[in-house]
């Protein structure tokens, strides 16, 4: 979708630094329907890089008040687009980015099987978690 691709590109920049524009703003900024702009949010929210607050709204997650999973996620990610974990790369073992992150290997489990839901990351049985060419 061409409105999340931009924000989450806009995001990466730090260009939002004080917060995202309303879904008024960025649907005239992209010239679509606000319901365009709540689903490129949507793809954004189940990416890590938006989190919705409870009577806030829309907004940069930040580190503290997240769940583990989310922070996990959110850094891998970070090193996908940063080319730190280039397409086709293989993915540390969960038990290594268990002892990184200092949790739990399902905790790293669900921060992966997120981003292969997303199409971040691709799965290999019986060998590993591999970056996505479409990431």
């Amino acid at each position: 979708m061409l409105v999340s691709e931009s924000l989450r590109a806009r995001i990466a920049e730090g260009r939002y630094a004080d917060g995202l524009p309303s879904e008024a703003e960025i649907g005239r900024e992209f010239g679509v329907a606000r319901t365009t702009v709540r689903r490129a949010l949507r793809a954004l929210e189940e990416t890590g890089d938006v989190a919705t607050v409870a009577g806030v709204g829309r907004q940069l997650p930040g580190g503290a008040g997240r769940a583990p999973y989310e922070q996990i996620m959110a850094d891998l990610l970070k090193q996908i687009r940063e080319g730190a974990l280039p397409a086709g790369a293989r993915l540390p073992s969960e038990a290594a980015m268990a002892d990184t992150y200092g949790v739990s290997r399902g905790t790293v489990r669900r921060a992966v099987r997120e981003l292969e839901t997303a199409g971040h990351v691709r799965a290999q049985h019986g060998v590993g978690r591999f970056v996505s060419s479409a990431a």
